[in-house]
């Protein structure tokens, strides 16, 4: 039997408050993990912004290197003056023999500039210690498998306590049908899923680190998606969701069907299917417009710069 239920629109004041400050704090915390995430993982080969090489250097490793090396070319790079980086990679390169730790000026450019994060109470390796700085010259096999289980069993219980909540929250609009909402409040726990095996699998192999990215957009988009529909639901629903005669408009999941109709992709038997049709038809189209209007363009682009130069 089917139960009412109150919508976003309809709950009392001071559960939309609860509800959007909790919204609006987890989508902060989201966007510094993406600020966060850009500053470590995005800085893994010396360049700002998050590439598949980025990915690669930080669970696969940087195979052609130390560890050491490919965190001063990498995120460790503003830290330090490229003299002084220099001095550290060339001790390594010799052998990073504790006799020429001192004699090489290595030892003095940690103490100057690394020891003061890497000390003996911080969280990261001490440097202090040469056992553990030796370590770190050794070649670069990206994350540990303790660090990836680590790492691994924190996200999955975190990240799984957002969306739970994110969903339950979302679970209260009436804008979408019941297909659809199931499918967004799914989506999710999905994509932490493949997003945490991923890393596990590009570890072992630098071809998985694609998933790594595609997995996380997977993500952002459908907690962006959720969030912006419970927020306006809550608060914006009249100038939003209805039309100027005071009616309410179409479900937006009533607009995919025929469309997906249109594509031919209506008669796949699950959502994974779905996407893979849709993703074909949408390339096709994409390759098609092209062919018809893009590649003419740059053949007239071309022969009038061929023109300039005879």
């Amino acid at each position: 039997m089917a139960r009412d239920f109150s919508s976003l629109k309809q709950l009392d004041i001071p559960v939309k408050v609860l509800f959007t400050g909790y919204l609006t704090s987890v989508a902060v915390g989201y966007l510094f993990a993406l600020i966060q995430i850009l500053f470590t993982h995005g800085m893994a080969d010396g360049k700002f912004g998050l590439s598949i090489d980025d990915i690669v250097y930080s669970y696969y490793g940087n195979r052609s290197g130390t560890v050491l090396e490919t965190k001063l070319n990498g995120s460790m790079k503003e830290n330090a003056s490229e003299q002084e980086r220099f001095v550290i990679i060339q001790w390594v390169r010799d052998g990073a023999d504790e006799e020429d730790y001192v004699d090489s000026g290595a030892q003095k450019v940690i103490e100057e500039r690394c020891v003061m994060c890497h000390g003996k109470d911080a969280p990261v390796p001490d440097f202090t210690d040469f056992k553990v700085l030796k370590e770190l010259t050794k070649e670069d096999e990206g994350a540990t498998f303790s660090s990836l289980t680590r790492v691994s069993h924190i996200h999955l219980f975190g990240i799984s306590f957002i969306f739970m909540f994110v969903g339950l929250i979302f679970s209260f609009a009436e804008t979408t049908t019941v297909k659809y909402k199931s499918i967004a409040i799914g989506m999710p726990y999905l994509f932490l899923l493949v997003d945490i095996l991923s890393w596990w699998l590009t570890k072992l192999h630098p071809m998985f680190a694609i998933l790594v990215i595609l997995a996380g957009a997977g993500m952002a988009m459908s907690f962006a998606f959720m969030w912006i529909i419970s927020v306006l639901e809550m608060w914006a629903f009249d100038k939003v969701f209805l039309d100027a005669n005071g009616q309410q408009r179409p479900q937006w999941s009533t607009f995919v069907e025929p469309r997906l109709k249109q594509m031919g992709c209506d008669k796949a038997l699950n959502l994974g299917g779905k996407l893979c049709c849709m993703t074909r038809s949408s390339v096709s189209g994409l390759w098609q417009r092209f062919m018809a209007q893009g590649l003419p363009w740059l053949k007239q682009q071309l022969q009038k710069y061929l023109n300039k130069k005879s």
